[in-house]
């Protein structure tokens, strides 16, 4: 894997309509998310691959910042399972854990995706609840659209060696 998709890697809003991604490339950027760390092993995570066009549709009306949808061929949903107090108390750290694997994956296959926050917004959550109907204990974190960028933004330079501290603050 080419180390500089850690630096090119960049949210895209704007995809090639038209385009569909293929289903290996979905399979691969799903086996990496089940790659990343969590607590204890818990891998507490779901996944719903929406591609349907109406329900990608629906995912607009309910999530605001989700406009790009309307030419992006492939959501993601990326749920936490908090059946227990264990996995109730570090399922947005392994469900993030394994939202950027699935971004750095898509970007080693040429794709494009933009992460959507929907944790820790109530109405948000609630409405992907309701959508996809997920039992009580399926919590939705954020969904990754995906698809092939119709345009590459540039890249800023986001080092910053002040934010950087040794052996104290």
């Amino acid at each position: 894997m080419n180390d500089d998709i850690f630096f090119t890697r960049r949210s895209i809003r704007n995809y090639i309509a038209g385009k569909d991604v293929e289903d290996e490339k979905i399979e691969y950027i799903l086996k990496a998310a089940m790659y990343a760390p969590s607590a204890r092993n818990a891998r507490n995570w779901e996944f719903i691959v929406v591609k349907n066009r109406e329900t990608l549709n629906k995912i607009m009306e309910v999530h605001p910042y989700s406009k790009m949808l309307d030419k992006a061929p492939v959501a993601i949903i990326v749920c936490g399972d908090i059946s227990d107090e264990f996995k109730k108390s570090y399922w947005e750290q392994n469900c993030s854990a394994t939202l950027e694997n699935m971004l750095l994956a898509a970007k080693a296959k040429d794709l494009g995706t933009v992460w959507l926050g929907v944790a820790p917004r109530e109405e948000r959550m609630n409405d992907l609840i309701k959508l996809f109907n997920l039992p009580d204990h399926i919590k939705p974190l954020g969904i990754v659209v995906v698809g092939y960028p119709d345009s590459e933004p540039q890249m800023p330079e986001r080092f910053e060696p002040n934010k950087i501290h040794y052996e104290k603050y």
